[in-house]
């Protein structure tokens, strides 16, 4: 069998990462060269002139407006006491581990407490989320209804309470093969919330190709067509040739997470998570860029406070 040149690739070493980002110094001027790739833009005025001072930490004083700010200002480090190396190591640590990494072991890794831990984490997996929002899925998309949960006692099947449903959709080029993935939290698999689904996640180029749950027909408001295999259930299904990368995809996502995750809550984080495994796939060739772009993602993403990282999230 030849060697998956994506799967081995090499990705960033410890050592270059290390070598690129191992002082504060460094840190800072590569968040600075990635948040105003063109020079200094002032955030109130957008305008390029300005003074450099300090108040503990360096400050741009716009000569326009007079608008002081620092490079992690209106950012989602804002505010942050933690030094920059943490934040990058925390970033290296998500993008080059193949199933992610647990809070419990970055607050290991980062030698902070396992609070601060979570929230670094959390945060950095709303950016992802954010990032990953407005993508569409075009050409053929292969759709199936999954779920997170439902190992405790209660109801069984698609209504359990302990279940909690999202669609995983895979698009596949003109060689069969998986280019990009989404994964969305919906808060039933009724044709009403696929209809939903179906306008923020396809584009109208779309040819979806699901099984024989009926809500899948409400993709045809959005896409150019939609094939509908009856698969049955169990081992069979799983193996219907039409759908063998999207059953490809939640065999992996499952490994994922019970992989790295002893417990988290389905209810209030299952689509940072989601969004987490959408993100590293969607950027898989090229495991060495993944850090540079989640830092870019980063430092355009609005600060995010831990309170508002607490909240529960709410399905389509």
């Amino acid at each position: 069998m030849a060697m998956n040149k994506i799967q081995f690739q090499r990705g960033m070493s410890y050592d270059e990462f290390h070598t690129l980002y191992g002082t504060v110094e460094q840190c800072e001027a590569a968040l600075v060269k990635s948040r105003w790739p063109q020079g200094f833009c002032c955030p109130r005025c957008e305008g390029t002139r300005a003074a450099l001072t300090h108040n503990g930490r360096r400050l741009w004083e716009c000569l326009g407006c007079g608008y002081q700010c620092s490079s992690i200002a209106g950012t989602v480090f804002e505010a942050t006491k933690l030094p920059l190396t943490k934040w990058f190591l925390a970033m290296f640590l998500l993008t080059q581990s193949k199933n992610s990494i647990a809070a419990l072991e970055l607050m290991r890794q980062l030698g902070v407490t396992y609070k601060t831990a979570w929230v670094m984490k959390q945060k950095l997996l709303e950016v992802m989320a954010q990032r990953e929002a407005p993508r569409l899925l075009t050409g053929r998309v292969e759709v199936d209804d999954a779920y997170l949960g439902g190992e405790h006692e209660g109801k069984a099947g698609r209504g359990s309470e302990n279940k909690v449903p999202f669609v995983a959709a895979v698009q596949t080029n003109s060689q069969g093969h998986p280019i990009a993935v989404r994964l969305d939290r919906v808060k039933s698999f009724s044709k009403e919330s696929i209809d939903a689904w179906s306008k923020i996640a396809l584009a109208a180029s779309a040819t979806v190709v699901s099984d024989g749950l009926w809500c899948f027909q409400a993709v045809t408001a959005t896409v150019q067509a939609h094939q509908r295999i009856i698969t049955g259930s169990g081992r069979k299904a799983a193996k219907t040739p039409e759908s063998r990368w999207v059953n490809t995809l939640l065999s992996n996502l499952k490994t994922a997470l019970s992989g790295t995750f002893h417990a988290f809550d389905f209810k209030k984080y299952g689509q940072r998570y989601l969004a987490e495994f959408q993100y590293r796939f969607n950027r898989r060739f090229d495991l060495r860029a993944m850090l540079p772009r989640l830092l870019r993602a980063a430092v355009l993403t609005n600060p995010q406070p831990s309170t508002k990282l607490r909240f529960s999230e709410v399905g389509n």
